[in-house]
């Protein structure tokens, strides 16, 4: 019984080589962090944490670039070639 649910189990799970090699993956795509210590030295718990805060901010900008622009687009014309050039860069 206990094979049996070990073989189940072990199809859900992720191996411990694949957590570390999506650990290295969020660390390069993570921006380098002030007084961060060698990438190695990195717990997961620690590069799991800065992942969240640096989606939560990339959410924010976001957020703030969607607003900057949607005041710029109100205060022109639709017709004018400003307005031409903000919409090519929305497409």
């Amino acid at each position: 019984m206990s094979s049996r649910r070990w073989r189940e189990s072990s199809r859900t799970n992720i191996s411990e080589e694949q957590i570390t090699q999506l650990l290295s993956t969020l660390r390069q795509l993570l921006p380098e962090i002030p007084h961060s210590h060698s990438h190695k030295a990195s717990s997961a718990a620690k590069v799991l944490k800065q992942t969240c805060t640096y989606i939560k901010t990339l959410h924010r900008e976001v957020d703030d670039l969607s607003d900057r622009l949607s005041q710029l687009l109100a205060t022109i014309d639709a017709d004018s070639a400003e307005a031409a050039i903000i919409r090519s860069l929305l497409i």
